[in-house]
């Protein structure tokens, strides 16, 4: 069965037939020809009981979070100012795209938004000033990956409803390993720039006084993550409040920078209805999908499959991050997580392995997935602001900062502490 679906899966992907109604078409396969009772009966209770959750609310509230500071024109400050303060380390300009997207990551939410932001901002000056268009757009691509792991990300909002983890301590266990992946990719085009430096263009250095100044434009996105974080952090408001709090203090941002307009409200409104319902429609038909999995016994066959296998807990991590690896070239990520987390998670926790730990381990793996062809969100983004070039420079642009992100999954394993120490800290466990 395990093998029947996957091909129906990957047959049906290469049809480019929508995600959603793969997953719907799917379940309706596993319901006709494996499951031992008519499942079909209970699909409109399935589709309201999964997407009557209050925690599903704070998606809207993230993406139009997100709308509103790309379409008021803040992101394209916080890139000019961030410029000023990277620009002299080898590779120049390269630095300022992954800056901008960390940035962008702790409002966002969003990989694809942040990396269609910074590729807006930032492809106009990637020719005038001479950088390689691989490593520019490489480095954009992998910055915007930076957009699921930071908080509030929008993956570890959906982790966490479909394995009832605190989101919370998600957020919290998301924040050092994406600010180390962040700095493993500025670390990484260091070392390409010294290596070849004829592909980082030119490194520029501006006058204090100028620097100082550019922090002034960094200081609302500082605020508007610290409230949105901070809140949640300290109990005061629930994911989806410090959201909608979060959209109020964009307007008050977009509003002092002068980027109000009609249009600008019009358009993030219509951004934000096209990707959360393009989420939401993934969520149900992935819920459906499941449900109709377990019902026919596919976790009862995984889990014997795994099990005449003889794998230590170590080894099964390791298999199950094999699996996120190939699968990730396949399928689109958001759709990877919601069909495999019911399936993987109780397999991985029943083994003695802590779910938080476990999500930030599958969210890197998840970013991963963006940028790797062929199914790499990221670098079709990418190549779609470049407007010119080959799509194999982009590929090829982002594969020093694949390495990067499996040197983090190495570490997350050997030390697990990376993603657990801020959240044990600050529960005071």
């Amino acid at each position: 069965m395990i093998w029947a679906i996957s091909a129906g899966l990957l047959g049906l992907l290469a049809l480019s037939i929508p995600v959603g109604i793969v997953l719907f078409l799917l379940g309706f396969g596993v319901d006709a020809f494996f499951s031992p009772f008519p499942l079909i009966r209970g699909l409109g209770n399935l589709v309201w009981s999964t997407s009557n959750n209050a925690t599903l609310i704070a998606i809207p509230f993230f993406v139009l979070l997100g709308e509103i500071l790309v379409r008021s024109g803040i992101a394209t400050r916080t890139y000019s100012a961030l410029d000023r303060w990277v620009s002299w380390l080898p590779g120049g300009l390269v630095h300022a795209n992954v800056a901008t997207a960390t940035m962008f990551s702790a409002t966002s939410g969003s990989s694809v938004a942040t990396a269609a932001t910074v590729a807006t901002v930032a492809m106009p000056q990637a020719e005038k000033l001479g950088y390689d268009p691989r490593l520019f757009s490489g480095a954009i691509a992998a910055g915007g990956t930076l957009g699921i792991m930071i908080p509030p990300s929008i993956n570890l909002i959906v982790y966490g409803f479909l394995t009832q983890t605190s989101i919370p301590q998600l957020f919290l266990a998301g924040l050092v390993p994406g600010i180390a992946l962040a700095l493993g990719f500025m670390a990484i085009t260091v070392v390409i720039c010294l290596i070849r430096p004829e592909l980082g263009g030119l490194r520029r250095t501006f006058p204090f006084p100028e620097m100082l100044r550019a922090l002034l434009q960094l200081i609302p996105i500082i605020l508007l993550f610290t409230v949105i974080i901070g809140t949640i952090y300290k109990g005061w408001a629930t994911p989806t409040e410090a959201a909608a709090v979060g959209v109020a203090g964009a307007v008050v941002i977009a509003a002092l920078f002068g980027g109000v307009s009609v249009k600008m409200f019009a358009d993030s409104i219509l951004g934000t209805i096209k990707i959360t319902s393009m989420i939401m429609l993934v969520v149900i038909a992935a819920s459906f999908l499941n449900f109709t999995l377990a019902s026919a016994g596919l976790g009862r066959e995984l889990q014997s499959l795994l099990d005449g296998l003889g794998l230590t807990p170590t080894g099964l991590i390791l298999v199950v991050v094999l699996i996120y690896i190939v699968l990730g070239f396949f399928i689109e990520t958001l759709s990877l997580m919601v069909v495999t987390i019911p399936i993987i998670v109780p397999l991985v926790v029943a083994q003695g392995f802590d779910p938080i730990w476990f999500g930030i381990l599958m969210i890197v793996l998840i970013e991963m997935a963006l940028i790797t062809p062929p199914v790499g969100l990221n670098l079709y983004v990418v190549q779609g602001a470049r407007k010119s070039g080959k799509m194999s420079e982009v590929m090829v642009g982002a594969i020093p900062y694949v390495i990067a992100m499996l040197i983090m999954v190495g570490l997350l394993i050997l030390f697990p502490s990376i993603a657990l120490y801020l959240p044990s800290v600050l529960s005071g466990s």
